[in-house]
């Protein structure tokens, strides 16, 4: 009878870890304001683990603020235009039921 071999999976630097399974990813995102102090700090404190991964962070405004400004542009300006939310159940059948019929024994 033949053995059923199956090759191991190929390695993929440090997101792999024992056996194969996927590990889980770190990552430590350092605000820009704050970059020039803490990124080499936090770079050195993390070079031993390996799946600690150090970013700064690039967006320029928050997503979810009212125009896409900056969430203190936003809080200031307390104008623009705001988003509109529609209704997506789906709607209910005009008119109202017939009275059940009852049951007889």
């Amino acid at each position: 009878m033949k053995a059923n071999r199956r090759s191991p999976p190929a390695r993929r630097g440090p997101s792999f870890g024992v056996a194969g399974k996927i590990a889980a990813m770190i990552y430590c995102v350092v605000p820009r304001p704050l970059a020039d102090e803490l990124y080499p700090k936090l770079v050195e404190y993390y070079k031993d683990e390996d799946n600690v991964t150090v970013i700064v962070d690039r967006r320029r405004f928050d997503r979810r603020a009212r125009g896409g400004r900056s969430s203190a542009a936003s809080v200031a300006s307390g104008s623009g235009q705001r988003r509109v939310v529609r209704e997506r159940r789906r709607a209910r059948v005009a008119g109202d039921l017939p009275p059940l019929a009852r049951a007889t024994s």
